[in-house]
């Protein structure tokens, strides 16, 4: 079994910072994306964030210039830096990862359960 676990979200103001984390576990061979997406009241789950296991990235238009994605494969971590926060940033965060697991020929998604993010104005 694979668990993809987000951490601090929170409440922040407007043009401050935020660093999201996810810790991947299981039995797993290898990762080969990991991403964030976000999921604001009423809307569609949308990407944020991508980045390969070779550590190309790519961003929405939204978040290019503002925020960073990052990954410690040793930790099977992926981050996320948001700078700038803005009040329409106000969202689920969700953490995603493809994932080859020990003893199996394909590769899974798996998602983790979300933290919120709230940027007051």
């Amino acid at each position: 079994q694979v668990q993809l676990v987000e951490s601090w979200g929170g409440l922040v103001q407007a043009g401050g910072s935020l660093r999201l984390s996810c810790v991947i576990s299981g039995y797993i061979s290898s990762i080969t994306v990991m991403d964030w997406y976000s999921q604001a009241p009423g809307k569609e789950r949308e990407l944020v964030a991508a980045i390969t296991s070779g550590g190309s990235t790519n961003y929405a238009d939204s978040a290019k210039g503002r925020f960073t994605i990052s990954r410690d494969d040793a930790k099977n971590t992926a981050f996320l830096q948001m700078n700038s926060l803005k009040p329409e940033d106000t969202a689920v965060y969700y953490c995603h990862a493809v994932v080859l697991r020990y003893g199996l020929s394909h590769h899974y998604s798996y998602w983790g359960q979300g933290t919120q993010v709230t940027v007051s104005s």
